[in-house]
């Protein structure tokens, strides 16, 4: 009987197994050095597609909608500041809108007993509008240590959260992003996530271009004064300060 043990074989057959190993390798080799047609076709890194899409600059310029008198923007400083008094208050704008990117402000609400009155930092396809897309950063004012998210498609919202934000928001300048994506949205404060929402199949995305809103109102009359406080108004003037505010790079105009 023949031993099969690989290491008594004839040296002949050895010499066919070393050239046979050999001619695999180099086959391998071949196949391995040339690229893939998926892989060519690959897509660029994901995190550098979001830095892409996510590009921003500071905002040069702003529409007063209404109150002018009580906007004031002073460029030189990137600071918007907007009162509220016995005139009531404003909501600035910027002059184009936008499909998707991110959005942010360091935002310092007023001082004082500011119970009954909004401060907010928002995208809307068009304010007024019953059929509106809308993406919301909401301070009520009946208590400075929450903010309020808040989505809309086709004017239909109801998709409120409550954030406690640990500090009280108009101690200092806290900075508040949106990043508004095809299939999903973040509400970052302070460079950290506090919701992320992601779009589902069969229901309703925001996806009509926006404008990025700033308002502050009194919103006693809402709820009976459950939502924001009632109105007392101990500490007027109230200045709701937005600084260095950044969109996207890209609008869609």
């Amino acid at each position: 009987m023949v031993n099969a043990s690989p290491y008594n074989a004839p040296d002949r057959q050895s010499g066919i197994n070393v050239l046979s190993a050999f001619h695999c390798w180099l086959v391998l080799s071949f196949f391995i050095s040339i690229p893939s047609p998926l892989a060519m076709a690959a897509p660029a890194d994901s995190s550098a597609y979001q830095c892409k899409a996510y590009e921003t600059m500071r905002l040069r310029e702003i529409a007063v909608d209404y109150t002018p008198e009580v906007c004031h923007h002073k460029p030189e400083e990137e600071e918007i500041a907007i009162t509220f008094d016995e005139r009531g208050g404003a909501r600035w704008r910027t002059l184009r809108k936008y499909r998707y990117g991110s959005f942010s402000s360091r935002i310092k609400c007023p001082d004082g007993d500011t119970s009954g009155l909004n401060c907010s930092f928002y995208l809307s396809s068009l304010e007024g509008d019953k059929t509106q897309d809308e993406i919301d950063f909401e301070f009520l004012g009946k208590d400075k240590g929450i903010v309020q998210t808040n989505f809309y498609t086709e004017g239909t919202g109801n998709r409120e959260q409550i954030h406690q934000l640990g500090f009280d928001c108009s101690g200092d300048f806290h900075e508040y992003t949106i990043r508004w994506g095809h299939e999903k949205i973040e509400w970052l404060v302070d460079g950290k996530i506090v919701r992320s929402d992601v779009a589902k199949e069969g229901e309703r995305f925001p996806s009509k271009s926006m404008f990025l809103y700033a308002s502050v109102w009194n919103a006693s009359y809402i709820d009976e004064g459950r939502w924001a406080g009632p109105y007392f108004g101990h500490h007027a003037p109230y200045v709701c300060r937005y600084k260095d505010v950044h969109i996207p790079v890209d609008s869609e105009e």
